[in-house]
């Protein structure tokens, strides 16, 4: 009798060990299944539709990610698995990098608009601009730059720098087209102007930045 009891309650253990496996498995499958269809749902449309929300995009990937990663730590044989979310991840960073280059493409282009009145080549060469437009360039330039500049982040007055010695390289080609002493002058103090405003305002973006990592 002792021993039927206890071959009972060992079966009963046995019966229960193996629930709780399949139990994790389920979950882990379950887990596994959701980080791929959120990845699969997110790369079926296009990176300019997400690219706005991509922050909340992001977060609930991670948020996704770590659950799945947390049911599949509770399986012993987990390296199919494993395999499976590598690939899931490869997928999903393959799909962030066309996001980022178009966040970026967007990003560029939305502030050169507002920093210039004609559109910016690739090169930057500043090709429409002459001797008798480039004062009012650098003037509409300046006043734009000055108007926002609380707003800036460090990016942008990275991206700012950029345009503005694009600029001055099409100045020096302006100035040998006879560009005349007056306009010279008025953007002399333009050049001063902005020089002083990226001085400050860069490195109050990039403290405020530090400041907000840290938070």
């Amino acid at each position: 009798m002792k021993n039927l009891n206890k071959f009972l309650v060992l079966a009963a253990i046995a019966v229960f060990m193996s629930s709780c496996k399949d139990e994790k498995k389920e979950m882990a499958d379950k887990k596994v299944d959701q980080f791929k269809s959120y990845v699969d749902s997110i790369s079926n449309v296009a990176a300019e539709e997400t690219s706005e929300n991509w922050e909340s995009i992001q977060a609930k990937y991670e948020q996704t990610k770590l659950e799945a990663e947390e049911a599949l730590n509770n399986l012993e044989n987990k390296a199919e698995k494993e395999a499976d979310m590598d690939k899931i991840a490869t997928k999903y960073e393959e799909y962030k990098a066309e996001v980022v280059q178009k966040r970026n493409a967007m990003f560029r282009e939305n502030l050169r608009s507002t920093l210039f009145t004609e559109k910016i080549s690739e090169d930057m060469s500043f090709a429409w601009v002459n001797k008798d437009n480039i004062a009012d360039v650098y003037s509409h330039f300046v006043d734009t730059v000055d108007k926002n500049k609380d707003t800036y982040n460090r990016e942008e007055w990275d991206e700012i720098k950029l345009l503005y010695e694009a600029l001055d390289t099409r100045k020096n080609t302006v100035e040998k087209e006879g560009l005349s002493s007056k306009d010279n002058i008025k953007i002399s103090g333009l050049k001063i102007k902005f020089a002083t405003m990226y001085r400050i305002n860069r490195a109050t973006a990039k403290s405020d930045e530090n400041a907000e990592a840290k938070e």
